[in-house]
């Protein structure tokens, strides 16, 4: 699998600028649906004007750390939509997972930035939003959660 994807076209919501050192990427997501068990999963993905990127293209500077991406952008992805996500015996009902992985997995950020989200929202605050408002919340988390992997403070939404 090439550390890259070809654009997957246009994204469900206005894409959101990505701020990674000197360059700025953009973050899109596909439809979301509402799979079994009412889990709302999309995709979403970070390109430039040639494709998906890289997760290695928004790490930091001195290099990638040494855990796989999805493990800092999880907890930043749950943070960041802390009290919509719903709690199951203690856990939050997040599942993240890469569309591509990495060829070689002794190196996890050279896949695509692209991503399958899955969530289970807390009833009482997701009937209080529009389909349009949840995903464009979950469309900031994700972006702020790529920044933050590069250690970038995010941008304000």
């Amino acid at each position: 699998m090439p550390d890259r994807l070809a654009s997957p076209g246009i994204s469900f919501l206005r894409e959101q600028v990505v701020r990674a050192g000197d360059r700025d990427l953009f973050a899109g997501m596909a439809r979301p649906t509402t799979g079994p068990d009412d889990w709302w999963l999309a995709i979403l993905w970070v390109r430039d004007g040639d494709g998906i990127v890289a997760f290695r293209d928004v790490a930091p500077a001195a290099g990638p750390p040494p855990e796989p991406p999805l493990a800092r952008l999880g907890p930043a992805m749950s943070g960041n939509l802390s009290g919509l996500i719903r709690e199951d015996e203690g856990r939050l009902s997040i599942r993240l997972g890469l569309v591509a992985p990495p060829d070689e997995p002794d190196r996890p950020w050279r896949c695509p930035l692209a991503i399958r989200a899955g969530f289970r929202w807390e009833p009482a605050r997701a009937a209080t939003m529009t389909p349009n408002a949840l995903a464009s919340e979950v469309l900031t988390a994700f972006r702020q959660a790529v920044e933050g992997l590069g250690g970038r403070r995010p941008a304000a939404a």
